[in-house]
């Protein structure tokens, strides 16, 4: 209720007239339509006594429905008057109001007539306004005289000229629009004129005058009866100037304003106003409760519906502000809203382009959710179902040929063909859907080789090329795609024929697309492709002379950034390339060069494409001898180490590197490479980087930063606490999230936190000190893997073979293995294991000649060379430490059982190499640093021993010898350390990584079992689950020293990646054990024991003389205990157990 404004003056009154005093409570109105058809900011009642004496209820919001609730109380005297009048107004501030507001419906009763309802609620009706009848619901009652019963009345507003004429303009501008007459607006725009001209600047009232003119001028402008729209907008500008954010009637001063842009939109259609109107509607719908009529007005068809449908027609804008707009829509529309799904579409597109301009993954991948949104809002049926789809799956293809993954490319083809079924033959979108299908099968066709693929593919390029006929819009496009099919099938089959044809149809594409054409330069380096590759077979110059001046016209049409410029350069190599090998000119040679190095630096091209084209660029300098091979080399592993980076956990990683096959070899090709060049430190840092990318990427947020915390200790803390953000991001990544979605959304949160991460490692590389943190390492850090002796990495190229010794000081020792090659290699790989697997159903006393034969051609063709360079160039002491570090087809052969088995003249016995030397492995020479300096830390010894010999039904037979192997492991522990056993039931995959966290030192007694296809699911059998390398290498256990691998396959490569040591053994020098045993093959239980208890002899001999538990002997334990079992186990059964690390 209104509180009392002045006390009034009381004139004189009869009392022979009957005083009463009534409570007269408003309750509510309905129907109540405003005759103007403006919005009001609220509407009040009037209860007018006389002509200075009246009431008015509070200002209330209008509903949607049209109807407000009061539930206002005023008691009022009969006295003064017979009679009095009951108004509805409409006020159009909320704020101050200008005059009495506009009038809705007015009626005259007497108190008698007030008070015929009793004392029940009635509903009071008016006049009708626009088809309906108004009405208020009222209750009246008398009561006991009140002493302040007047107070409730306030004097009418003043009676001053700036009201009178507000109100006469509300007045006349009411008859305009229900009578359209101009003279009733011209009446009305004079009198709001009028009160404007009388509000300055500076006056209180001003943005009101300033309304209502420009309202009045609107509706004049929208019935054609005034022209002049632009000084309307104007108006209301300078009306929502004068009132800010807080301000009560910023809200409608804000629907004002988009009303004019809109209707000056419809008329003139200018893009300017339909943008400002999103931007302005995008502030107005939050401060516009549901359920007012505001609300119900502004985000109706005339409202935000038609600014949505007018943003959604204009051009694609891939500008930053033009996808701004588009996010703008977006947000105008809410879930629920019918036209969701139309503005996400937009969105995307631009988005999209903006992608296929600067290439930014995040851009692919926005398009992507995006779309993935409008598809779930696309209801069953919707006629543009199929097209939704269509879209989802060109975005997947798109993000498959930047990123690689082979997930997109199935599910984009899966919603392809769902779209094809969805367009069945006489639909009018049946051509392109068949076109998008046959697109994404060539992709597939190019990356796993199924014929299948690309004779459907073809197949259904043809069919939708017959559905675009001359003439038809996207008749350019199928010609292309079925031109691009064709080539393809050329290139596997070389059926010139195909050739042929898809020459002719580039050639009628390229006519349809003219030099303003935005996919011009596609169809010209496509042409120049084919017309290269007819070069090659018939040597034609004028082919090639053409496929060169396309393709330096397809470079002219894109900015400099464009990611296409990167097929455009390959393409314009390709040509160069083609020509050079039939005319033997060195300049093509060089031009052909100069463009691979354009294209594998491109930036905005995905890291897949650009990885290719480097892998393309070695090819063609090892086979014409040029002298960037190196070059070409160094750029491949930095782009996929830039790739790998990408993926968020080690399996992605894995299958992202094992996608380029092709490349398995290029580690030591590089090496072999640098070696060639006389440069063998490069050679080393070359197969470093190459061969442990995995482990190297793995182990990133692991690197101790001791020496960074001394001296920079915020910028450290910086960095640990986003690796941990980043682990926890890896760990909880797409790879375990089934959701496709969900499994997009993490990746982007992954990404976004390691580009924080990069930006840190950054700014440490920009202290001099720290230049080098996290770089692949150069040759004199990798040297300090050589401290405590020798790393031998052996070489397996197909263009060399050879060894090079690291030695702890100095230059690193090439030594030629002129007798070995690849392919013997291979075989004697191939015949190693023919021989394990025969020495396993042999007697134990029975003769192993195969694998001496085999061990003596390892003596003679690889390691006696090796021992030559040990013994007389680097005079290495009887007994050394020495480590092996094979590459390829080394890693498959034991390389440590190497003997010569000769007697001398003397009788006497050559020595084999472990007579000679201790010997160790490490996987790389970067692991074998990371443990040496994690031997810092040392704490007091716990050992613990794990077995499970009953693994369960369907995990392995019986190990009937564990639980004896476990009783004597923990006899021969000295009782100084913490012993503990775990088996059986016990023995379950959380109880073994427990243990594993919680101890220093390991013995494990189990099933092995390595996955050499997915060889991070390589596992220990455990009572229940597997215990498995990825499980390892999740755990961080930096004090952990020594583990002992009792079981099968533990130190045994993976074959899609052998270059990479994947394996068990590996995974636990990962986690933190500096020191490990690991197996090659197949372990016999039964025989396993007698090098156990002799190793563990060895081991902890000294310690009853006052010595300590020391991981650092594991390696001359285990070859003083596989000579000193010799007349006990076989020759198979003691090469299979290994020593990993220092």
């Amino acid at each position: 209720m209104l509180h009392v404004v002045r006390r009034l003056f009381r004139p004189t009154i009869t009392r022979s007239r009957e005083e009463r005093h009534i409570r007269l409570e408003v309750i509510s109105g309905k129907n109540l339509r405003i005759p103007s058809q403006r919005i009001p900011a609220g509407i009040h009642v009037s209860i007018n006594v006389d002509s200075r004496r009246r009431w008015k209820s509070a200002l209330k919001v209008l509903s949607s429905e049209e109807s407000v609730v009061w539930g206002d109380t005023v008691i009022l005297s009969s006295r003064a008057s017979h009679a009095f009048s009951v108004e509805i107004r409409a006020s159009y501030e909320a704020d101050r109001m200008l005059g009495n507001g506009e009038l809705i419906g007015k009626l005259q009763m007497s108190w008698d007539e007030l008070l015929n309802h009793g004392d029940e609620p009635f509903d009071l009706s008016f006049s009708r306004v626009r088809g309906v009848r108004p009405s208020l619901t009222l209750k009246a009652a008398v009561v006991h005289a009140c002493d302040n019963q007047n107070d409730a009345l306030s004097d009418s507003l003043v009676d001053c000229e700036l009201s009178r004429e507000t109100d006469a303009g509300h007045a006349r501008f009411a008859k305009y629009v229900t009578r359209k007459r101009v003279s009733h607006l011209n009446h009305a725009v004079q009198h709001f004129q009028l009160v404007l001209d009388q509000c300055p600047v500076s006056h209180t009232d001003r943005a009101t005058a300033l309304t209502n003119l420009a309202w009045a001028r609107l509706q004049g402008f929208i019935r054609n009866d005034l022209e002049d729209i632009d000084v309307t907008t104007s108006l209301f500008r300078d009306a929502l100037a004068l009132r800010p954010q807080h301000h009560l009637d910023y809200p409608s001063s804000l629907y004002n304003l988009t009303e004019a842009l809109t209707r000056r939109h419809m008329k003139k259609g200018t893009t300017a106003d339909i943008r400002e109107a999103a931007h302005l509607y995008r502030e107005l719908l939050p401060l516009c409760p549901d359920g007012t009529y505001l609300r119900s007005i502004a985000a109706g068809p005339n409202g935000v519906d038609y600014v949505i449908r007018g943003c959604n027609n204009l051009p694609i804008d891939s500008s930053d502000e033009g996808i701004h707009l588009r996010r703008v829509v977006v947000e105008i529309c809410p879930l629920g809203h019918q036209l969701r799904h139309d503005a996400l579409h937009w969105l995307a597109r631009a988005v999209e382009a903006r992608f296929k301009q600067c290439g930014s993954i995040d851009d692919i991948d926005e398009t992507i959710q995006l779309r993935r949104e409008a598809v779930s809002l696309c209801p069953e049926g919707h006629a543009y179902c199929d097209s939704y789809l269509n879209n989802l799956a060109l975005s997947l293809v798109s993000r498959f040929d930047h990123q690689g993954k082979p997930n997109d490319l199935d599910e984009a083809i899966s919603l392809h063909e769902e779209a094809l079924r969805l367009c069945p033959v006489g639909h009018e979108s049946r051509d392109g859907s068949l076109d998008n299908l046959g697109g994404a099968l060539v992709t597939r066709f190019k990356k796993r080789r199924d014929i299948d693929d690309i004779t459907r593919a073809v197949s259904l390029h043809r069919e939708a090329l017959t559905l675009r006929p001359p003439g038809h819009l996207h008749r350019d496009t199928t010609l292309n795609n079925l031109a691009l099919a064709l080539k393809t099938r050329y290139d596997e089959l070389h059926v010139i024929e195909d050739l042929n044809e898809a020459i002719d149809w580039y050639r009628q594409s390229l006519r349809l697309r003219q030099l303003d054409h935005p996919e011009r330069h596609v169809t010209l380096r496509n042409l120049s492709s084919a017309l290269c590759s007819r070069f090659t077979q018939t040597e034609e110059n004028e082919d090639v002379d053409e496929a060169i001046t396309l393709c330096q016209e397809s470079l002219a049409l894109l900015s400099s950034l464009h990611p296409a410029r990167y097929f455009s350069y390959m393409r314009l190599q390709q040509a160069y390339l083609s020509r050079y090998k039939i005319l033997h000119h060195p300049a093509d040679l060089s031009l052909a060069i100069d463009k691979f190095r354009l294209a594998s630096q491109h930036p905005t091209q995905g890291f897949p494409q650009r990885i290719i084209g480097a892998c393309i660029w070695i090819d063609a300098t090892e086979q014409h001898g040029h002298e960037s091979a190196l070059e070409a080399y160094s750029t491949f592993f930095d782009l996929l180490d830039a790739h790998l980076a990408t993926r968020s956990s080690a399996t992605s990683r894995r299958e992202a590197a094992a996608s380029f096959h092709y490349a398995r070899t290029l580690p030591v090709d590089a090496a072999s490479c640098a070696i060639c060049c006389d440069n063998v430190r490069h050679a080393i840092e070359l197969v470093e980087q190459g061969r442990g990318q995995q482990w190297s990427l793995a182990s990133r947020l692991r690197t101790p930063v001791e020496d960074l915390e001394s001296a920079h200790p915020t910028l450290a803390h910086n960095y640990l606490e986003l690796s941990k953000l980043v682990s926890n991001a890896a760990q909880n990544n797409s790879a375990t999230i089934t959701n496709r979605a969900a499994a997009d959304r993490a990746e982007t949160e992954y990404r976004r936190l390691t580009r924080q991460w990069e930006a840190v490692v950054a700014e440490i590389r920009d202290i001099r000190a720290f230049s080098r943190f996290l770089l692949p390492p150069l040759y004199e850090g990798l040297q300090a893997a050589a401290r405590q002796g020798p790393v031998i990495i052996l070489i397996a190229s197909e263009y060399s073979c050879s060894a090079i010794i690291v030695p702890p000081s100095g230059d690193p020792h090439h030594v030629p293995l002129p007798s070995v090659t690849l392919v013997e290699l291979t075989n004697l790989k191939d015949r190693f294991a023919r021989a394990i697997r025969h020495a396993r159903i042999m007697g134990p006393k029975v003769p192993r000649n195969d694998l001496i034969v085999l061990l003596r051609t390892v003596w003679d063709t690889i390691m006696l060379p090796i021992v030559n360079v040990l013994q007389h160039g680097l005079k290495l002491k009887f007994l050394s430490r020495i480590w092996l570090c094979p590459t390829a087809a080394f890693t498959s052969i034991p390389l440590h059982a190497a003997h010569p088995f000769k007697t001398n003249a003397d009788g006497s016995k050559e020595p084999c190499l472990e007579d000679l030397y201790i010997c160790s492995y490490t996987p790389t020479l970067s692991a074998l640093v990371r443990s040496r300096q994690m031997m810092k830390k040392r704490v007091v010894p716990s050992f613990v021993t794990i077995g499970q010999g009953q693994p369960g039904a369907g995990k392995g037979k019986e190990l009937l010898a564990v639980d004896s192997e476990l009783e004597l492991v923990h006899k021969l522990v000295p009782a100084t350390a913490n012993r503990t056993t775990i088996s059986g039931d016990a023995a379950t995959r959380a109880g073994a990584l427990e243990a594993l966290q919680q101890n220093t030192w390991v013995h494990l007694a189990c099933h092995g079992k390595q996955d050499r296809t997915q060889p991070y699911h390589s596992h220990f059998v455990m009572r229940d689950e597997h215990l498995t390398l990825l499980d390892i290498m999740e755990k961080d256990i930096p004090l952990a020293e020594f583990a002992f691998l009792s079981a099968c396959h533990t130190a045994v490569g993976d074959e899609e990646t052998p270059d990479e040591v994947i394996h068990l053994a590996a995974g636990l020098q990962f986690s933190g054990f500096k020191s490990v045993i690991g197996t090659l093959w197949e372990v016999d239980d039964s025989v396993a024991q007698h090098v156990v208890e002799a190793f563990y002899k060895n081991m902890f001999k000294d310690l009853e003389n006052g010595g300590v538990m020391d991981c650092t002997k594991a390696a001359w334990a285990l070859n003083r205990a596989t000579h000193s079992v010799k007349t006990k186990v076989p020759l198979e059964q003691r090469m299979v157990f290994v020593h990993i690390g220092v």
